[in-house]
């Protein structure tokens, strides 16, 4: 199998996808000549032309509102929004329509379509560059919320999406686009929407995280084991809505403690939804109270203090330290 970065795995899952289904088509701003700000649709043009790679205006709103109607007639757009700090112009389209249009016709129409975009800091961005705002969309009904956190899981992820009979935003972490290389193989693969994964097994603690942190908290997890000797469990959850919380509460039932990681904000964030659902289905199993590490309160910072804001290995060691204590 080919090593490939996060970029090159996107990139071949939209050519797969793309010869495979003459309905699937890429616009947004930049995609087709340029092959995207970060060449996720490098090359695309020159296979499937200009009629299937669609260089569209500078408006957000434009660009959701035509895949939309894209979907409804038959076709399956994968649109880009260049930072997930731009779509906040194009909200009013998933939330009124994308979401609501199966429910609204009770059945008779689908909207098969992913939004793709950039999220997360770490990569000395400017403002509306480094947002993690997945929870607008998590809290919405009717659109599932993806977020893969390395090369292979999101080919796998963004092949399922495509092929998702309903609206699937798909979060990419720039922090990661080109940060490591992993085997992914040349065949078909998929992953389900919805199903998380345990990717180190342990029996002391439960880490709960996913996209950009899952590395940190792997990293935490190594020094717990080296400098402490304890056994983490990390579990990348993969998709944010529908959420898995079947087998992180599993995990929970055998570890007895718990750390929910993630960039976003605290209030209101993901992990505030997790830690519930732990309270709900393995309150009695609780060796200690959960602890949350996430991005602080505030607009994130930029480059110069963005690094104090985002999540490290550090600050999830500590907090598995306190839950350990307890």
């Amino acid at each position: 199998m080919a090593k490939m970065t996060m970029v090159q795995a996107l990139n071949l899952a939209l050519s797969q996808e793309m010869e495979k289904d003459d309905s699937v088509m890429v616009l947004g701003e930049d995609v087709g000549v340029d092959g995207g700000v970060f060449r996720v649709t490098d090359g695309l043009i020159d296979k499937y032309g200009d009629q299937r790679v669609i260089d569209t205006p500078l408006a957000e709103a434009g660009i959701v509102g035509m895949s939309i109607g894209m979907a409804v007639y038959g076709l399956r757009p994968v649109c880009e929004i260049q930072f997930s700090g731009f779509s906040y112009q194009n909200f009013h389209q998933i939330e009124n329509h994308a979401s609501r249009l199966r429910w609204r016709s009770q059945g008779r129409f689908h909207v098969p379509m992913v939004l793709r975009t950039p999220y997360s800091g770490g990569v000395r961005a400017l403002e509306h560059h480094s947002e993690s705002r997945e929870a607008y969309y998590a809290h919405t009904p009717g659109i599932k919320m993806v977020i893969p956190s390395g090369p292979r899981n999101a080919r796998a992820l963004l092949i399922s999406a495509i092929r998702d009979p309903d609206p699937v935003i798909f979060y990419e972490s720039k922090a990661l686009y080109r940060a490591f290389r992993e085997e992914v193989p040349e065949e078909e693969e998929t992953f389900p929407i919805g199903t998380s994964q345990i990717v180190r097994e342990g029996t002391d603690l439960t880490m709960i995280s996913y996209g950009t942190m899952m590395r940190p908290a792997l990293e935490a997890a190594s020094i717990l084991q080296e400098k402490d000797g304890v056994e983490t469990e990390v579990i990348d959850l993969l998709t944010i809505s529908p959420l898995d919380d079947a087998l992180f509460v599993q995990s929970v039932h055998k570890t007895g403690r718990a750390v929910v990681i993630h960039e976003a904000p605290g209030s209101f964030g993901p992990g505030a939804e997790i830690v519930s659902r732990i309270m709900e289905k393995a309150f009695f199993y609780l060796e200690a109270p959960i602890e949350r590490v996430t991005g602080y309160d505030i607009i994130i910072p930029l480059f110069s203090r963005e690094n104090s804001y985002i999540p490290s290995a550090q600050r999830i060691v500590r907090a598995a330290k306190k839950v350990l204590s307890t």
